[in-house]
């Protein structure tokens, strides 16, 4: 199955790590006149999260200092969003992301889609618990308060974490969901919104993978196709997102990416929160796929939108050209 792609990162753990040497290292960037960004970028952007959670252990126990809080004082712009966001544990680094998605007027539903969409039952406990330890306030009430009918409630159940476990498949039953989409949608006037959402939302991406053939073999037509003629709005963007990620993640989020480059402007704040989301799991994987799709290479495309410290931070987490 496309799921069971191997994802390979960019980003693996250093050889020979040393914490205290590291945490000395990046004291002596910060320390007097000046700022060495390049020993920063050298030391922070070639550990793992697990190694840079160790080294700001060894700041504090060793200097007595917050890395992280002196980061902030010594850095700035988007070069910070990069260092800082490397410095926080995954789950906390999406919480927020998510937060700030909602967070003043307007919701930025582009970025929940993407983060609640692409991850797995274990990622998102994970964040639902972080979440309401840092912000004392429950992450699907906070979803409910900034979105509306069927999209709230396709995420308010991606939330409450009830997908099946990864591996969960029934053949029997991907033909009986295979059929329910189609009552629901393409073999009904009008859409039954709520049959979409509740299957899309509870069956493992293994099972949804066989849903996905079945429908086809059903109705002659993809499921991609059945989504775009039934749904809009935020709960297609939703769905399809879902779609692209049981099919091959690294397609979704080469898309991203490419979408978040093309044009006028760049959208920095995707393209940080992708490359460091990913840079551990599946990066090399989404650089592949981005060179595929697009006939030039991740690397040369953030190099030409990109600049300075902020530039040779991604570049290092992007890895060779």
């Amino acid at each position: 199955m496309s799921w069971y792609y191997t994802p390979h990162p960019t980003v693996y753990p250093a050889e020979e790590f040393d914490a205290s040497a590291d945490a000395n290292a990046l004291r002596k960037a910060m320390k007097g006149f000046g700022t060495d960004e390049e020993a920063i970028i050298h030391v922070l952007c070639a550990r793992t999260n697990e190694q840079r959670q160790e080294i700001s252990e060894a700041f504090t126990r060793e200097l007595g200092r917050d890395l992280i809080d002196d980061l902030k004082s010594e850095l700035g712009g988007k070069f910070e969003d990069v260092i800082v966001g490397l410095m926080l544990p995954p789950a906390k680094y999406l919480c927020k992301q998510l937060h700030k998605a909602m967070d003043g007027i307007g919701t930025n539903e582009k970025t929940l889609i993407e983060i609640l969409c692409s991850l797995n039952n274990e990622q998102m406990h994970d964040v639902v618990a972080n979440y309401e330890e840092m912000y004392d306030r429950p992450l699907a009430e906070h979803l409910c308060s900034e979105t509306s009918g069927s999209f709230r409630r396709l995420l308010t159940m991606i939330c409450i974490g009830s997908r099946d476990p990864q591996g969960t498949v029934d053949q029997d039953l991907a033909v009986e969901q295979a059929n329910q989409l189609y009552n629901a949608g393409e073999g009904k006037l009008g859409t039954d919104e709520e049959v979409f959402y509740k299957i899309l939302a509870h069956a493992s991406f293994d099972q949804l993978e066989i849903v996905f053939d079945e429908y086809k073999s059903l109705t002659g037509r993809t499921i991609e196709q059945a989504l775009k003629s039934e749904l809009s709005g935020e709960l297609y963007d939703a769905l399809s997102s879902i779609v692209e990620c049981v099919q091959m993640t690294p397609h979704f989020f080469a898309k991203r990416l490419h979408k978040a480059m093309d044009g006028v402007g760049t959208d920095d704040a995707s393209l940080i929160r992708i490359i460091i989301c990913r840079s551990e799991i599946d990066l090399q994987n989404i650089k592949d796929e981005f060179e595929q799709m697009y006939n030039k290479s991740l690397y040369s495309v953030v190099k030409g939108e990109t600049s300075g410290d902020y530039k040779r931070a991604l570049l290092a987490l992007i890895g060779d050209a």
